[in-house]
């Protein structure tokens, strides 16, 4: 069994460095994000920007992935390609970015709503986001990997909402997926005991309707079975003593949001 990479005070820092770019890319994306801004075109600024920055794209050739951001659209769960598709009213997008800067990672992941959308969608949007705010609050010394998916599992299926369990956060830091695994469900007090210098990605991915996924033919995109949407918040975070250390932030995204809505 792969062993877990325990990070000192000073690697958490870098990885911190790595995820604050990562939060500031975020924030760039949600300046342009709107109706008749195709895909591409977001994932061309973020690449630019992370590069301006001193940092290099982590998912870009990652295992053959051709692009430095995650993009999936409504019904897509993770792993969407980035295209010439124009986002139109309405759209949910999921953004997912990752970047390595001086040889550490951060990994961050935010969903947009593209003008107006449905009541559903927007409470969607916030119980996912809310499943992050409870899964990271478990991130300390002492509690288990599955009270983390507990707290998300129990949170999102009392709304009525399907929990993901084909894919999982993961430890990060050194490299993009480290051990251990974060699923989204689990037992409380069950799995691998959270202990200082452990850095996890925790991440939520919460359907409209029910769990269950697929997994398109281009080896990546994965999307919901009864084409429902799904919602996918990501944050990197520093297991700590008393309370979790969360190293990516949304501070960037919200103020820019809030900007643009009071416009």
């Amino acid at each position: 069994m792969p062993k877990i990479n325990y990070k000192s005070v000073e690697e958490i820092e870098l990885i911190r460095e790595s995820s604050l770019l990562v939060s500031k890319t975020h924030a760039e994306v949600a300046k342009i994000i709107a109706p008749g801004v195709t895909t591409m075109e977001l994932n061309k600024l973020a690449e630019t920007f992370i590069r301006d920055n001193g940092g290099v794209p982590a998912f870009l050739n990652y295992n053959g992935f051709p692009y430095s951001l995650c993009i999936s659209l409504n019904d897509q769960v993770v792993h969407g390609f980035p295209s010439k598709h124009v986002l139109v009213e309405g759209d949910l997008v999921s953004v997912d970015c990752g970047v390595i800067l001086n040889k550490y990672f951060g990994d961050s992941a935010f969903t947009y709503a593209i003008g107006e959308v449905d009541e559903t969608t927007k409470t969607l949007m916030r119980v996912t986001r809310e499943c992050l705010d409870l899964g990271v609050a478990k991130a300390v010394v002492g509690m288990r990997i599955g009270d983390i998916g507990y707290a998300v599992q129990e949170h999102a299926e009392k709304h009525g909402f399907g929990v993901v369990k084909e894919l999982v956060g993961h430890g990060v830091g050194i490299r993009l997926h480290e051990k251990p695994e974060v699923p989204n469900y689990g037992k409380r007090g069950s799995g691998i005991k959270l202990e200082e210098g452990m850095v996890i990605a925790i991440e939520p991915m919460i359907n409209a309707g029910r769990a269950g996924v697929k997994f398109w033919d281009d080896g990546w995109t994965v999307s919901t079975v009864d084409k429902k949407p799904s919602a996918h918040y990501e944050h990197t975070v520093a297991v700590g003593k008393g309370k979790p250390d969360i190293l990516s932030t949304f501070e960037y995204i919200d103020k820019v949001l809030e900007e643009k809505n009071n416009n």
